[in-house]
């Protein structure tokens, strides 16, 4: 590297400067690096083999879920899983949740939040290794990738070949599988929102909406783009969680740990040489071979990391070849091994702090939903108050308040229903199109999987006194009991 001559400007004097410039130039280029393609070698072994099931179950769950059916007697949707935008409801087997139920999906995804919030405790990012939809694709695209251009070595060199019919031909067929998955994916997704065999009929003879066609071409070009050409670059750069996971972890967490107490000083390694002053690490770089990410497990923990193993997988093959233990890589702590270094007893230690909180959330967590679900009524009111005029005064004195009521009633069959008011005394219906019982009640039919409106009037007597004043309304299902409340107000002006 040359020096840099720098000028006095107010001596005119020329002085000799030093490298400090030119240090700091190369230090900007070195942020912009361009990226190394990475071609991860197919690895052998149990972890290996977990991340295929993973895949395949995963997978099977997204693609067939929509094609299952679920009963639910005539006139009703017999799709298992669907949500339903039209008749705003959302099914699941024998599970059917209203727009006003939005608090179950709510605890679902708490659920899941201290879910991963726990498997990220006690295992680390195994949700980013084996169940994280961006792995999951990867997995699937690499797999068909190594099927048309074979393992590692032989898709470098055809990185590198020159332009021939044959690279055209597999790089065509690869590409073309490709969008054929990611068009698939998008598929799948909009079948989860419409009767699935009616919908893949349409979308195959032109009749399906704009919007479909406009959903599965964005998740084509979605699942295409991320699992297909930028792959580690999503986990690195644009997944947030491997920044959140640290405050998921502590230093008994366990993740996928190069076990340096065991590996150094690492070095080359021939037949019936002495292991003597040496550590079993061979440096054969196996583990960096395998890594869909590209990095070196023996450097510690790093952000792209998202312990799939596979490196584990692929150093004890290694280990089992020149006779070493196995676990040389494994799930481990830090902490574990410096006790070792130290010459200190390892442990494992699972019940934790923080795991024991995060599996008494999870516990309270589900036992509130499913309580919640067992005991759910299904009829349900909504009562809006007509804001203008806020009140009428009648030729008697008296005040009246106009209501607007919605009885939704959530199960499949028509109601009878009681509609009374409580809460303000003398408070009584008077007629608006429907009949007042002798109970001063209002009797009218609910139709089923619908929401009913009802429009009453109630009066209260004059002395009722200015401003405003709470009430209830109620509706009985007259042939099981079941009811149904909703407070509002009465609201009254002051006297003449």
């Amino acid at each position: 590297m040359g020096k840099v001559t720098l000028i006095d400007r107010r001596g005119g004097d020329e002085q000799h400067g030093i490298e400090a410039e030119a240090v700091n130039s190369k230090t900007a280029r070195a942020l912009y690096a361009k990226r190394q393609q990475i071609y991860p070698k197919l690895a052998h072994g149990f972890f290996r083999n977990l991340k295929w099931t993973a895949m395949v179950v995963l997978l099977a769950i997204y693609y067939v879920t929509p094609w299952i059916r679920w009963d639910r007697g005539i006139g009703r949707p017999d799709q298992a899983v669907l949500i339903d935008f039209e008749g705003r409801r959302f099914f699941f087997f024998f599970i059917e949740l209203w727009p006003q139920e939005v608090y179950y999906i709510v605890g679902l995804l708490v659920l899941a939040s201290f879910g991963i919030f726990l498997s990220s405790a006690l295992f680390g990012r195994v949700w980013c290794g084996y169940a994280c939809p961006q792995t999951v694709w990867t997995d699937l695209y690499i797999y068909v990738e190594r099927w048309i251009e074979g393992d590692r070595n032989e898709r470098m060199r055809l990185a590198k070949a020159p332009l021939s019919l044959d690279k055209v031909r597999k790089k065509i067929s690869k590409h073309t599988l490709w969008l054929a998955i990611a068009a698939a994916t998008g598929g799948a997704w909009v079948f989860y929102f419409a009767d699935a065999p009616t919908l893949f009929g349409q979308i195959f003879t032109g009749q399906a909406s704009a919007t479909v066609y406009l959903f599965i071409g964005l998740l084509t070009f979605t699942t295409y783009s991320l699992a297909g050409t930028m792959r580690e670059q999503v986990c690195t750069y644009m997944c947030p969680w491997p920044r959140i996971q640290a405050a998921m972890t502590d230093q008994h967490a366990l993740s996928v740990t190069y076990r340096a107490d065991r590996g150094e000083p690492r070095g080359p390694h021939k037949k019936n040489e002495t292991w003597e002053g040496r550590g079993d690490c061979i440096d054969c770089r196996q583990c960096v071979a395998v890594c869909p990410q590209g990095i070196d497990i023996r450097d510690g923990d790093q952000l792209e990391c998202i312990n799939c193993a596979l490196c584990i997988d692929a150093c004890d093959e290694i280990m089992v070849k020149v006779g070493r233990p196995k676990g040389l890589i494994a799930y481990d702590t830090h902490v574990n091994v410096e006790k070792r270094e130290r010459g200190e007893a390892a442990g494992i230690h699972l019940m934790r702090p923080r795991t024991v909180l995060y599996a008494v959330l999870m516990v309270l967590v589900g036992v509130i939903m499913t309580y919640a679900l067992v005991t759910r009524s299904t009829l349900d009111l909504n009562v809006i108050r007509d804001r203008s005029p806020p009140f009428v005064r009648l030729a008697g004195g008296d005040m009246r308040n106009d209501y607007a009521l919605k009885l939704i009633n959530m199960a499949p069959r028509a109601r009878h229903v009681r509609i009374s008011v409580s809460g303000v005394d003398g408070a009584h219906f008077i007629s608006n199109g429907h009949r007042v019982d002798a109970n001063g009640e209002i009797q009218v039919d609910a139709q089923p999987d619908a929401v009913s409106n009802v429009r009453v009037h109630v009066v209260a007597p004059s002395d009722i006194g200015a401003g405003s004043h709470r009430l209830r309304f109620t509706i009985i299902d007259t042939a099981t009991g079941e009811q149904a409340g909703s407070a509002s107000v009465f609201f009254a002006g002051a006297a003449p």
